[in-house]
C-alpha cells in the first residue's frame, strides 16, 4: 500500500490526519485530490455507521484504500448533542435553528454556548470513529475518546469545529490552545488513528482474512 484516501474536505481534519500518519510513509490523498467527485450524505444514526458507509462508498467507487472518520461532540447536559450532527448542529431543530452569519464553525458553537448557558453540568466528550477499508480485501475501524469541559467563550485559534470552547481534562487551554503535536497526542482522533496504525502494522505482518474489526 503506497497511498490511501481520507475521506475529507476539511482541510482541519486532513491536515491532522496527515501529521497522525506521517509515520506510516505512504501517500495520504483527500477527496479534493480526485478526479472524479461523488457525494455520500452522512444521514445514519451513528459515528460509526456514518465512517462505515463513507469509506465503503468511496473505496469501492475510486478502488483506493480509504480511511473515513466520523467524529463529534457528546454534551452531556443537551442529551450528548450535537453528538452524529456537530457538524451541522446550528441547522437542525434541536435547540432552535442558529443563524450563520460567519463560518459554520461560528454557528455551531454559538449555538452550543447559547443551550449551555446557565447550566452548571459542562461535562462532554469528543469522539472519533475511524475505518480502514480497503477494496474487495478487507475493513477493520477503530475509535477515540477525549473527555472534558466546555467554557463560556472561545479562545484559541489553532483548531477547528468546537476545539475553542473545549478544554481537556488535566488542562487549562482549550484545544484550540495547544501546539498540534499535544493536541494530536491526547485527541479523539489522535488515539482512534494511533489504534488503527497498530492494527494496520499487525495486519501487513501477517495474513489477512475477509472481515471487518475492530
Amino acid at each position: 500500500m503506497d497511498k490511501l484516501l481520507v475521506a475529507t474536505t476539511n482541510r482541519g481534519k486532513l491536515r491532522e490526519f496527515r501529521q497522525l500518519l506521517s509515520q506510516m510513509g505512504i501517500q495520504v490523498l483527500s477527496l479534493d485530490d480526485m478526479p472524479e467527485k461523488i457525494d455520500v450524505e452522512e444521514d445514519r444514526e451513528t459515528f460509526l455507521e456514518n465512517a462505515l458507509k463513507k469509506a465503503k462508498t468511496y473505496g469501492d467507487f475510486y478502488k483506493i484504500p480509504v480511511i473515513a472518520e466520523d467524529a463529534g461532540l457528546e454534551v452531556e447536559a443537551l442529551d450528548n448533542y450535537p453528538g452524529v450532527y456537530s457538524a451541522r448542529f446550528y441547522s437542525i431543530p434541536y435547540g432552535g435553528v442558529e443563524q450563520v452569519d460567519g463560518d459554520k464553525d461560528s454557528a455551531n458553537i454559538k449555538k452550543l454556548l447559547r443551550l449551555l448557558k446557565g447550566k452548571e453540568n459542562r461535562r462532554a466528550r469528543f469522539v472519533s470513529v475511524v475505518v480502514f477499508y480497503y477494496p474487495d480485501d478487507f475493513g477493520l475501524w477503530t475509535e477515540g475518546y477525549c473527555y472534558g469541559q466546555i467554557i463560556d467563550e472561545p479562545r484559541g485559534d489553532k483548531g477547528f469545529g468546537y476545539d475553542p470552547v473545549f478544554v481537556p481534562e488535566g488542562y487549562d487551554k482549550t484545544m484550540a490552545e495547544l501546539e498540534p503535536e499535544e493536541k494530536n497526542r491526547i485527541s479523539h482522533r489522535g488515539k482512534a488513528v494511533r489504534k488503527l496504525i497498530s492494527l494496520l502494522s499487525k495486519i501487513y505482518s501477517t495474513p489477512k482474512s475477509n472481515n471487518i474489526t475492530r
